[in-house]
């Protein structure tokens, strides 16, 4: 167990890392690795931006907000299981990008780990609901103690914030804990139990 505990915060750790090699790179003049890798509200020539825009920020400030949630909430939801956190991951970079590619306005990019840690919020809330387990439920109270005003960010508040991204998120995150198995029932069917099959928890 403690085993997978660290290499959950590792992968998550990772993907931070990769998000500040990113902006550095970008520092270099005329990198514009925001401007080519930014989601586009209503262009249909880049639609992977959709997984890219994430790992984009639109300056140090900019990553520096976003960083210790994610790596927090990120490592909450990646202690469910690397696949589960994936999975998830994928989810809520999804629908948070197609909310943004959908009601963002047209020509701007949007960049920024903020929908992922969104969703995270998200799924940590409503995965306590659905699991109904002492460590989920503990997990949801301390989330909504101390992230719970960040709800507040799914409404339009400040220019040049993606509140669409925030909202998108959110619901991808809800999604996400809904459409996934629980854990209790996501375990390998032994062959002689009659059973047609089996799965194991992503």
């Amino acid at each position: 167990m403690k085993q997978s505990r660290i290499t959950a915060i590792l992968t998550v750790a990772g993907m931070l890392a990769a998000m500040w090699v990113f902006e550095i790179v970008d520092t270099i003049p005329g990198m514009r690795l925001d401007q080519e890798f930014g989601l586009r509200a209503w262009d249909t020539s880049a639609p992977w931006t959709v997984l890219t825009a994430p790992f984009m920020h639109a300056n140090f400030p900019h990553l520096i907000g976003n960083s210790l949630p994610f790596l927090i909430l990120g490592s909450l939801v990646a202690f469910s299981g690397q696949g589960r956190f994936l999975l998830t991951t994928l989810i809520v970079a999804v629908v948070s990008g197609v909310g943004v590619w959908l009601f963002s306005v047209p020509g701007v990019p949007t960049v920024g780990a903020s929908g992922l840690v969104f969703g995270y919020f998200g799924y940590t809330v409503l995965r306590g609901i659905i699991e109904r387990k002492t460590v989920d439920i503990v997990i949801m109270i301390c989330v909504v103690i101390f992230y719970g005003t960040m709800i507040w960010g799914v409404l339009p508040q400040h220019p040049g914030v993606s509140w669409q991204a925030h909202l998108f998120g959110f619901l991808g995150g809800l999604l996400a804990a809904y459409v996934l198995p629980r854990r209790d029932s996501a375990r390998q069917i032994s062959p002689g139990s009659g059973a047609q099959g089996g799965y194991y928890a992503p």
